[in-house]
């Protein structure tokens, strides 16, 4: 049994790389002494109920992270969580504990670690200008520079896996390593209706962020129902503390609407529901890294459309009646599918998170053996 430390910047945001951070505790708690390291004020037993997983592991939190959480808040909608800034600062207080552990594994992205560590990149967090995928935020040259990275090389001892081909073509344009494929574990939802007795309805899962876009969720069905077509749209999203303003927004927005139900923080029993009782998944995000939530729509036996950008595409076999690059392209992609009382055609079980626990935990072995 070795000594092992999870590293995540912040479980705050309650999306997909917590969702995985939480996966990573659960795969390796029964076979090491394992430590999370976090800034954030999230319980584990809140975000258990939220991912239906079973992490139980300690959490250190640096002394003042309740002051760091509520400063990151205090920013404005625009500036983003500072996911990079919060790295830095993990980093800088992980240091001081390094030695105390064998190995290290980061569930947000790459550092530089004076261990041996795996590290799940969803998306690099660094050097970001020096790819074509994704955007490259204002500061990336500091922030590359503090995090000890400003070089582009990574540590020789780091075991690197992305969460999807597209991301991991982008870490090897950055840092010329290319991590092995290891998708994020998601499972099949449970007592799927048949086709002829789900709603005709669209369910979004998905932070109420601005990056999630479920403003544009909404003005897709608004167009969809312009054309004729009696769809309603279930917005199922986690609340953060980080995006107040913009949750705000999304829940007006639904409120002026009576086929647009906002469900927030809903038990997982709810989403599952929700998933196995209606035909249709949207995701808005463009360059998604991977795509959880487009997973779970394929998980729950649903049709599932996705921007035609990023990860999300590998997720949906590359079909082009499936894809979307504009908003009235997605009215049009979704009514026809409608029009043509298209069927689910994807294998419901991708993604099981037995194949993704057992992944992280032989990497880690072989990490230690290494």
């Amino acid at each position: 049994m070795a000594r092992v430390a999870v590293l995540h910047n912040t479980l705050d945001g309650r999306g997909g790389a917590d969702a995985v951070c939480l996966h990573v505790c659960e795969a390796l708690q029964d076979r090491h002494d394992v430590t999370l390291f976090t800034l954030s004020r999230s319980s584990l037993s809140d975000l258990n109920a939220l991912f239906d997983t079973a992490a139980q592991v300690p959490v250190h939190r640096p002394s003042g992270t309740r002051l760091v959480c509520r400063a990151f808040d205090a920013l404005p909608d625009r500036f983003g969580p500072q996911l990079a800034a919060r790295s830095v600062l993990l980093r800088r207080l992980f240091a001081p504990h390094a030695a105390d552990f064998d190995a290290a594994v980061s569930t947000a992205n790459e550092f530089d670690l004076p261990l041996p560590s795996l590290q799940y990149i969803h998306f690099p967090q660094f050097n970001c200008r020096y790819t074509t995928a994704g955007e490259t935020p204002q500061l990336d040259p500091l922030w590359s520079r503090l995090a000890g990275v400003g070089d582009r090389v990574l540590p020789d001892d780091a075991r690197l896996y992305a969460n999807s081909a597209w991301t991991a073509d982008a870490v090897a344009d950055i840092y010329g390593r290319r991590p092995a494929v290891c998708h994020p574990p998601v499972d099949l939802v449970p007592n799927p209706r048949p086709w002829a007795e789900r709603e005709a309805g669209v369910v979004v899962l998905g932070r109420l962020a601005p990056d999630k876009r479920p403003l544009r969720a909404i003005r897709i069905v608004d167009g969809i129902r312009a054309r004729g077509h009696d769809l309603h749209l279930h917005l199922v999203g986690s609340s953060s503390s980080i995006y107040t303003d913009y949750a705000r927004r999304v829940a007006a927005a639904a409120a002026e609407r009576s086929y647009v139900h906002l469900h927030r923080d809903a038990a997982r029993e709810r989403v599952e529901t929700l998933l196995a009782t209606h035909r249709y998944g949207l995701n808005c995000k463009p360059e998604e890294h991977f795509g959880m939530a487009v997973a779970e729509y394929v998980a729950a036996g649903m049709v599932a459309f996705a921007p035609d950008a990023g990860g999300q595409r590998e997720v949906l076999d590359w079909r082009a009646d499936r894809l979307f690059t504009t908003t009235a392209d997605a009215v049009a992609t979704i009514s026809a599918a409608i029009d043509g009382d298209d069927r689910p055609a994807l294998p419901r079980d991708r993604y099981a998170s037995e194949r993704f626990h057992a992944a992280i935990r032989d990497g880690v072995d072989a990490m230690l053996d290494g």
